[in-house]
């Protein structure tokens, strides 16, 4: 696509940000779709050429010359389909519907002396041949794209918290000051919950079932020109043969409970991602984590000095409207009227865009991530700012020591109020407390109230 071409497009997925979508191009686009519905006819009239009860014969060359449509599936290729289908090419009128285009591209393609072109879509209804390849598709475009990307932010964050584990910061609950933390243990939180989204991303997607049951799932067609066979067993041994679980009990459609599953996994993981993209956020607003400026770049057209949270910005966007369309996904191909209506079709068509976005997303927040850099000085300027946070700690302590009214004590010390180490001090000092335990409490400071917040950090686990 040129860049006068981008200028032009109507979504900004082929426009703007076609850079960034390309590596979806394979599994999302009309002719990814082409490609797999090829194999799906390509290898189906294999397995029948396999059955004993049938006639038809493909020898070893003609089964190259044929997986060779969608292995080597060309531009041109694409173009040839997409004639058949609206204007017409070599003796086949325009089909108006595209699997039926691509049964004539295979017929067109066999070999001259084939006897195969009676065999090509036997017995089949389009939603066999399309319920195939669009979960062919969606299964490759989330285990070779979208993972890879997500599990990149998760090594990230991983990295980032196994080099910051032990770096003090003020934590904030309600948005007010509370228990301090460190930031390696807050990037390691995302780091986990990314790990715990990606299992259910891949069990998902692992578990994607495929459908070959005919007109109205009853194998009606099949069973009427060969009684004898079990019709059932060659479905699932061939489905089972692209890599999909077998779904047995279908009305023309598959029910997409399986797709929807996926849907969810994925925006589940875009949550994550989501509130990964706020915090950030909140953290470049305090301070807390600085941004490496990039040479030439405009942070804002009329302050010069500003550089702009702008990847989380965008991922935030990107991933908020990804959410949007898969949830609407989900919700609309789970249902069908009776056996089979075309909305879905239309529908499905916008898989790639959700999956776009979602895309966008992790390589934004990527982006962020790679250019942000924590501000120690003003994290434990923040810390010796709010000495009140110990307040926790010497409460718990005095608990242990006995002392019933000890959260009363700190409470009338601290509670909306602006104290210092030296209150809590004169504090221990008017205690009945043993000097041990007074020397214990003098030892308490923000920033080495973080407990055992560096030691979580071996906690992640991005292989779940």
């Amino acid at each position: 696509m040129t860049d006068t071409d981008t200028l032009y497009a109507v979504s900004p997925l082929d426009g703007r940000y076609s850079g960034r979508t390309a590596p979806l191009s394979p599994y999302a686009s009309e002719a990814a779709l082409m490609r797999a519905r090829v194999r799906v006819e390509v290898e189906y009239l294999i397995a029948l050429a396999d059955l004993e009860a049938t006639p038809l014969e493909v020898d070893d060359d003609e089964r190259e010359t044929l997986r060779g449509l969608y292995q080597h599936f060309a531009e041109e290729d694409a173009q040839l389909i997409k004639k058949l289908e609206t204007q017409g090419h070599a003796g086949f009128e325009a089909t108006n519907h595209d699997v039926k285009a691509v049964e004539y591209f295979v017929r067109h393609n066999l070999p001259a002396d084939s006897d195969a072109s009676a065999w090509i879509h036997f017995g089949l209804t389009s939603e066999d041949v399309n319920n195939l390849a669009h979960r062919l598709l969606v299964r490759d475009a989330v285990a070779e794209v979208l993972l890879p990307e997500l599990h990149g932010v998760a090594e990230t964050l991983s990295g980032m918290a196994y080099e910051f584990r032990d770096l003090p910061m003020l934590a904030r609950t309600h948005g007010q000051p509370a228990t301090p933390t460190t930031f390696g243990k807050e990037m390691a939180v995302y780091a986990a919950r990314l790990g715990t989204a990606m299992g259910r991303i891949r069990r998902a997607n692992d578990a994607l079932r495929g459908k070959l049951g005919g007109a109205s799932g009853t194998y009606a067609a099949h069973h009427a020109a060969y009684p004898d066979v079990d019709w059932q067993a060659v479905a699932e041994e061939f489905v089972t043969a692209l890599g999909l679980e077998f779904e047995p009990l279908t009305t023309q459609v598959n029910p997409c409970d399986d797709l929807a599953a996926v849907f969810d996994a994925v925006r589940g993981a875009n949550d994550v991602v989501l509130d990964l993209d706020l915090d950030m956020w909140l953290y470049v607003s305090d301070r807390y984590l600085g941004q490496e400026a990039v040479a030439g770049e405009t942070g804002s057209s009329t302050m010069p000095h500003k550089v702009n949270p702008i990847d989380f910005e965008n991922s935030e966007g990107n991933l908020s409207k990804a959410n949007s369309d898969l949830t609407f996904l989900a919700d609309y191909i789970t249902t069908s009227r009776l056996q089979r209506d075309l909305s879905d079709s239309t529908v499905k068509r916008n898989i790639g865009a959700a999956f776009a976005h979602c895309l966008i997303g992790y390589t934004k927040t990527a982006a962020g991530l790679s250019k942000v850099v924590p501000n120690e000085q003003v994290m434990r300027d923040d810390l010796d700012a709010t000495p009140e946070i110990i307040g926790e700690a010497v409460q718990t302590i005095l608990r242990r020591e006995g002392q019933e009214d000890a959260y009363e004590q700190v409470k009338a010390l601290t509670r909306g109020k602006s104290v210092t180490l030296e209150d809590f001090r004169d504090l221990f000092d008017d205690l009945e407390v043993d000097d041990r335990v007074r020397e214990e409490l003098a030892q308490l400071t923000p920033a080495g109230y973080t407990g055992v917040a560096g030691d979580l950090v071996d906690d992640v686990d991005l292989e779940q």
